[in-house]
């Protein structure tokens, strides 16, 4: 993995990279705007050819071919900066497309703490907005670079050629912008990275309005809302305006310079008409090629603002791009397992904590077999999870899968073997068949075998497009329940060796609870299930119930075996049944 580069030279040769694909369309381009150009010093020329011989009492040429002569002249240009723009804007789509993959790529194997650093909204922006801001100003410069900075070529050279002295006269201003447009340019960056962060921070504001509208509404806390949304925008709005003074003052400054330049020309211009003898031709021709040259340096004083702004974009998107990927070590891969879990003294301790979440944990978990893990909150349960699917790391002790430590695995090949259900439901955008599906051949019959076990058949059956039935973002079209029985048909179809149950029916009302229950009775025995419940009358036919507390099993035993103990677990469902 390249380290983000820092300097702009480093982020302008790696962003450098992303066009080199794109090499031969920027070269048509470059060559439909530099003939295009060519064209540009034919305008003082005509005008020098009808002040000089169109006045005469004979033209030397037809009146016919004046309007003949410049309309084709502007169809001539027309046509080559339309092919010069179609073309540039359609390499820079490309890049635009290649960046938005590796950035959707990056977040797709990054590790966990990038998800706490940024939230969804702000990851949003970076994988879709980033990339077309950064092409998009990128792209912009390069376009007034080779329309106006290879006209203005060309009209230096026309220039040079009717009058040198002048012409170099001209090239004196050059150092004095040169200063002028570096300091500017400094400022621009400071601002614009500042901007840039604020702006981020105020993406982070309005993905929480829109995310956590429930609780805002529930708190009364619009007004508060508004004010902090309203607060962190005009930070924004301070930095938009600071940019744009900055970018502001490079007009002014070219143009003042260029003044200096265009007063002395002009007046050793009628200088040497008056002491040469030079025709008002040659002096119109020259002076309209001066101010065309003027008015196409102009936009170029400009791009500075939009290179810096594309820079500060790539820099961003190169860190998310770089962001460290999940660590996985493992080298080792399982067709299906068998089912056996096993953990040996196995401690887990979250980065920034001291307490760990699992303390020298112990367990055996045979295939086929129920388990369940019960207690409080914080006792260890999730923490179990995670370090089965490869979220938690043991800082200590082993955890096997048939018999193979987790860590000698693949990450892929590991979480092949397991089906979650969790209380946290994630769905997908489409219909209810590819959220069942998901990322596994379709199979009809199995689809409606897995709904039916949900005990979802009998509604997605009554919808008109039935399995076809879009089911909006994060399944926002279904009732709470309907959604966790979509995900419980998601993990049957899946069919892993290994399902694990996070309060996966405490969504759902009793009649829904009881007719799932049933159906996952029908898979004990075949599948090793591991059931985190709170409800304990939900998993009183487990094989073992686990108590946890600390980071530890304290008592474990079938549900009959427990109560006679009358321990921790009694009294929980003592505590239950009262309630």
């Amino acid at each position: 993995m390249s380290s983000t580069p820092t300097t702009n030279k480093q982020i302008a040769k790696r962003l450098a990279r992303y066009f080199w694909p794109e090499r031969y369309g920027l070269a048509v381009a470059i060559v439909a705007f530099f003939a295009g150009s060519a064209t540009e010093p034919l305008i003082p020329w005509l005008l020098q050819q009808a002040l000089d011989k169109g006045f005469l009492e004979k033209p030397a040429f037809p009146l016919w071919s004046v309007p003949v002569a410049l309309i084709g002249l502007f169809m001539v240009r027309g046509g080559l900066s339309f092919a010069g723009t179609y073309m540039l804007q359609r390499s820079v789509s490309h890049v635009v497309l290649e960046l938005r993959r590796q950035l959707a790529a990056a977040v797709l194997r990054a590790d966990a703490p990038l998800f706490s650093q940024f939230p969804p909204g702000v990851i949003v922006t970076k994988v879709i907005n980033d990339p077309q801001n950064v092409a998009g100003q990128l792209g912009g410069a390069i376009i007034t670079v080779l329309r106006d900075g290879t006209t203005a070529i060309a009209l230096l050279g026309y220039l040079f050629y009717l009058n040198w002295q002048l012409t170099l006269l001209a090239l004196v201003t050059v150092p004095m912008l040169r200063f002028g447009v570096r300091a500017v340019h400094r400022r621009i960056l400071h601002v614009g990275s500042a901007g840039y962060q604020e702006q981020i921070r105020l993406v982070s504001v309005v993905d929480d309005l829109a995310r956590a509208w429930r609780v805002i509404r529930t708190f009364d806390a619009a007004d508060f809302e508004t004010g902090r949304f309203a607060s962190q925008a005009r930070v924004v709005q301070r930095y938009a305006v600071k940019s744009a003074a900055a970018s502001a003052m490079m007009t002014p400054m070219s143009q003042l310079v260029a003044s200096l330049g265009v007063a002395a020309i002009v007046t050793l211009a009628l200088y040497q008409a008056q002491q040469q003898g030079a025709t008002v031709g040659e002096f119109a021709a020259y002076v309209a090629a001066l101010l065309l040259l003027v008015s196409k340096t102009r936009p170029l004083t400009d791009v500075s603002q939009s290179i810096v702004g594309a820079l500060i974009g790539a820099r961003a998107s190169f860190e998310l791009m770089d962001s460290p990927p999940e660590p996985d070590l493992g080298q080792r891969t399982l067709e299906r397992a068998q089912g056996t879990i096993t953990f040996e003294d196995v401690t887990v301790r979250y980065p920034g904590t001291e307490q760990p979440a699992l303390k020298a944990l112990s367990l055996t978990v045979q295939p086929g077999t129920t388990v369940a893990l019960v207690g409080s909150s914080g006792a260890g349960k999730t923490s179990v999870v995670n370090a089965l699917l490869g979220f938690a790391q043991p800082e200590s002790g082993q955890l096997l899968l048939d018999g193979v430590p987790v860590q000698e695995l693949t990450k892929a090949s590991l979480r092949r073997q397991f089906a979650v259900v969790s209380q946290e439901i994630v769905l997908f955008d489409g219909s209810i068949a590819a959220n069942v599906v998901y990322a596994q051949p379709f199979d009809a019959a199995r689809v409606e075998t897995c709904l039916r076990a949900a005990a979802l058949w009998d509604f997605v059956r009554s919808l008109p497009e039935g399995l076809q039935t879009p089911i909006g973002v994060n399944g926002s079209r279904l009732s709470g329940g309907q959604r966790q029985r979509l995900a419980i048909a998601r993990a049957l179809y899946k069919d892993a060796p290994v399902w694990i149950l996070d309060e996966a029916t405490s969504a759902l009302d009793t009649e829904s609870e009881r007719a799932i229950q049933q159906a996952l009775e029908q898979w004990q025995g075949q599948k090793t299930m591991i059931v985190i419940a709170h409800r304990l009358s939900t998993i009183r036919n487990a094989d073992a119930i686990c108590v946890m507390e600390n980071g530890r099993v304290v008592e474990q035993g079938t549900h009959a075996e427990l109560l006679v103990q009358h321990g921790r677990y009694a009294a929980m469902v003592q505590a239950q049944q009262a309630a």
